[in-house]
């Protein structure tokens, strides 16, 4: 194997996620890749520095994709001037939404593509087909007008919006499965943070203990304005750890979930997206002994053992409907095949602090990690009301020495494909 061979074998992994996350459409995808290669083989006797390979490549696959959006651009042009200034009433779920429904079309486009589909000023020139000093003109406006209209003050004015706080012990709560057909949803939260990667977002969410049903760690999260990774628009999110008071014991099982997702840090730093119908993480960072540790999607299993989901960190999907991998009847839960599988598995009525909350349930079964499932009770608006941790029997004896029936005599029991499964602890949200 030549050097060129060698170097591309070690950062193949990294160009791809990059484009991929990128260009949604696989085939486009591929195309541009191998443009990428071909024009990196070729040129690879210009490369003085061989340590400098993958960031010379990844600049070859940046001009392969803007070449792309180009003749994507050229084929596809949107009269933008043929919008009307008058806004459709449209219904509002938030602050955020509501001010940029109340906006009139051009305003609502231009921000909608920077913030939402996350293009750059040039990006939406070229699809747009207008120079790029009338997207940054009108972008301008359209952010003024937003301001204007936005009934919270500016940031630096207040603090956390979301001032509900949670309750030390976690609320008692039914489920009850109903024979109604799930209905369609759409989720925009990260997987296992339930925060949405939007201007404007904020949320507080803990894990409990069972059955004790304490407090043991909780986060304050808040999206603070847009970012990039990489070349790739997102937003930046501020998520402070609030670690258990007192300081949970070394035998105390929750110590090693509450470890898991703090990291041992106060606070983190996030760069995520949604995009292609998907959200996902595109970094995170925290301070280490005094210095900024920042870990990104390109950063292979360091990155994706923590923060990534699905194939080329795709992230996860925003749209959900039963797609019949995975059943439930009862205690229940039998599956299509081994393999690990994410499905919505039913509907629920959740009544939780006294209040009644229509669902569906979605269920992972060992996409996260080898036998930890997870049921997601998320309403009508997309937001996740309950999320319940269960080990199968036999997750990580090695560690813990037993069984988890033996461990948690008195939690819930599932069964997925015939194998025990015991419930750990819950999530709750507040917003």
């Amino acid at each position: 194997m030549d050097a060129f061979e060698t170097l591309l074998a070690a950062g193949r992994t990294a160009v791809e996620r990059w484009v991929k996350a990128r260009i949604a459409s696989p085939a486009d995808a591929e195309d541009v890749l191998q443009e990428t290669y071909m024009a990196a083989f070729q040129g690879f006797g210009s490369l003085r520095d061989p340590s400098a390979f993958l960031p010379w490549i990844l600049g070859i696959a940046r001009r392969k994709c803007a070449d792309w959006y180009r003749a994507q651009a050229r084929r596809r042009e949107i009269p933008l001037d043929a919008l009307p200034e008058t806004a459709p009433e449209l219904p509002a779920d938030s602050a955020v939404e509501e001010t940029l429904d109340a906006l009139p079309p051009r305003d609502q486009l231009m921000l909608s593509l920077f913030y939402r589909d996350m293009l750059s000023q040039k990006q939406i020139a070229r699809r747009l087909g207008v120079p790029e000093g009338t997207v940054k003109s009108r972008m301008s406006a359209a952010r003024s007008r937003f301001r204007a209209a936005y009934p919270y003050p500016p940031k630096g004015e207040i603090h956390m919006k979301n001032t509900t706080a949670l309750p030390d012990r976690l609320p008692e709560y039914s489920i009850v499965w109903t024979e109604e057909a799930p209905f369609p949803v759409d989720c925009h939260e990260l997987m296992g943070w339930f925060i949405r990667p939007r201007l404007g977002e904020t949320l507080r969410w803990g894990m409990y203990d069972l059955p004790s049903r304490k407090l043991d760690v909780s986060y304050d999260m808040e999206v603070t304005g847009p970012a990039s990774v990489h070349g790739l628009e997102g937003v930046s999110i501020s998520a402070k750890v609030i670690p258990p008071k007192p300081a949970l014991p070394e035998d105390d099982l929750m110590k090693e979930p509450v470890g898991a997702s703090t990291g041992g840090q106060e606070a983190w730093t996030f760069i995520a997206q949604e995009k292609d119908g998907h959200t996902r993480f595109l970094s995170a960072e925290h301070i280490e002994g005094g210095t900024r540790v920042l870990t990104t999607f390109l950063d292979g299993e360091a990155f994706m053992d923590n923060w990534g989901f699905g194939e080329d960190n795709r992230g996860m999907p925003v749209h959900l409907t039963p797609q019949g991998k995975i059943q439930r009847r009862g205690d229940a839960v039998v599956t299509t095949d081994a393999k690990a599988l994410m499905d919505v598995v039913g509907r629920c009525q959740v009544t939780l602090d006294g209040v009644t909350h229509d669902t569906v349930c979605l269920m992972d079964l060992g996409m996260y990690a080898e036998g930890i499932i997870s049921e997601q009770f998320i309403d009508r608006e997309g937001r996740t009301v309950l999320w319940r941790r269960f080990n199968r029997d036999d997750w990580a004896m090695d560690r813990y020495g037993q069984r988890w029936s033996e461990l948690l005599p008195e939690n819930e029991r599932i069964t997925v494909n015939g194998q025990v499964c015991v419930h750990w602890y819950d999530c709750l949200c507040a917003r």
